[in-house]
């Protein structure tokens, strides 16, 4: 960027320099051509108009056209009549003294300034003739003299009009790179005002992602929580309950006991795998069917309620997450189960299918009626079909209840059977 605003800088000090030649030069030859014709008046001078005159209105000329008005020079018609107007002064004041060439050269410079296109080469073609007749001394006079005049004329038109070719193509050259450099900074000073508005952009998106972030982090707590203290904490107030009913039994009070104790430790363990972000540990050693068949196991043990298993298609490797989830689900069907339905039997069944898997418990309980299905957080604290939801939604999944009271209730999740090697 600063590479181009260099460019932008020369290129408008050149202009300015440019500017103050076209001002300025006129004034220098009309001095030079009056000092010189005071000094060495020319013999063949005709003096139509006193030279002092008509130098003093060529000067006012310019003065008007350039110096005052120098927004008029992007008016083509109005500078067209001012570069008739110098080339007509320029003529009487080289007719009175070819000493007035000085002056009359400034044509050449001033044609870039008023002319356009083909008229500029016209202009630079008048100014060289003025030049050869000032260049000759005055009118030709005789054969010889025409000879003279004619050859310095061709001499001026030539130079002149090689160095106004090469000047057009040059100021044409200058119009487009001064063009290009305009755009190359506008393109520059979007291309900043887009970096910061990535800048601002990244950064409000870090922080969506770090909130985010953390919010999925609670999310994945409450549901670990959920899964693995709460239903644990569930289990051991059950059987301590149980244990206090069976005090006079000492068998039974031992085995509700014992069975606390079990539940906890596995509670605790699950806790620390939980905040570890670490699969359940019926799944680090065992398939999915093994996992839910011990899962079934001890629940019907606890719950003191038969449950059937079942497995169709073809069991296969899944993605960490989808066990996880299924293992999850089965977990919250069961102990919403054991706390709620007052079933006396309960089937699982596991689908394997090519694209999706799912996921089906049904017990033969009280049921309910859907519209009275927990919210999110219930004064009691339910918040397992919530949890639920979001764990089989959070993987592609769906979820459906199907229930009525007296009717049993069915809980069916299904997800999508990405393979083990899945990312």
């Amino acid at each position: 960027m600063s590479s181009t605003a260099e460019q932008v800088d020369r290129l408008a000090a050149w202009e300015s320099r440019e500017v103050t030649l076209h001002r300025v030069l006129p004034y220098v030859g009309l001095a030079v051509g009056a000092l010189l014709t005071a000094a060495a008046p020319a013999p063949t001078g005709l003096s139509l108009v006193p030279d002092p005159l008509l130098a003093a209105a060529t000067a006012c000329w310019v003065a008007w056209f350039v110096n005052l008005h120098p927004g008029w020079a992007t008016r083509r018609r109005l500078m067209a009549v001012y570069y008739v107007g110098l080339l007509a002064l320029a003529a009487g004041l080289v007719l009175d003294s070819p000493w007035y060439g000085f002056f009359a050269w400034v044509g050449f410079l001033h044609s870039f300034l008023a002319l356009h296109g083909r008229w500029r080469f016209v202009g630079v073609a008048a100014t060289a003739v003025l030049l050869g007749t000032a260049q000759g001394g005055g009118l030709p006079s005789s054969g010889a003299h025409w000879l003279l005049w004619s050859v310095l004329v061709l001499f001026n038109m030539g130079v002149a009009g090689g160095v106004t070719w090469f000047g057009t193509v040059t100021d044409r050259q200058n119009t487009n790179r001064k063009r290009l450099v305009v755009e190359l900074a506008e393109t520059n000073r979007r291309l900043a005002e887009t970096m910061r508005e990535n800048e601002g952009l990244h950064a409000q998106l870090l922080t969506q992602a770090r909130e985010a972030g953390v919010t999925d982090e609670r999310q994945r707590m409450a549901r670990e929580i959920h899964d693995t203290l709460a239903q644990g904490l569930t289990g051991i107030i059950t059987q301590l309950e149980a244990a206090g009913q069976a005090r006079d039994r000492h068998a039974d009070w031992q085995r509700h006991v014992d069975m606390a104790v079990t539940l906890a430790r596995e509670s605790l363990r699950e806790a620390r795998r939980s905040v570890r972000a670490v699969r359940p540990e019926a799944l680090e050693s065992a398939r999915l069917p093994d996992a839910l068949a011990e899962l079934t196991g001890r629940w019907q043990a606890i719950n003191e309620v038969r449950v059937e298993v079942s497995v169709t298609g073809n069991a296969r490797p899944l993605h960490p997450e989808i066990e996880v989830t299924l293992l999850r689900a089965a977990q919250e069907a069961l102990a919403n189960v054991g706390r709620h339905a007052k079933a006396s039997r309960v089937g699982l069944t596991l689908s394997y299918m090519e694209d999706v898997v799912t996921l089906d418990v049904r017990d033969d309980g009280v049921g309910f009626d859907p519209r009275d299905l927990p919210g999110p957080r219930r004064p009691d604290g339910g918040y397992g079909l919530t949890v639920m939801r979001q764990r089989v939604t959070r993987v592609g999944g769906e979820l459906a209840v199907e229930s009525e009271p007296g009717g049993g209730t069915a809980v069916s999740a299904s997800v999508p059977a990405l393979p083990g090697g899945a990312a």
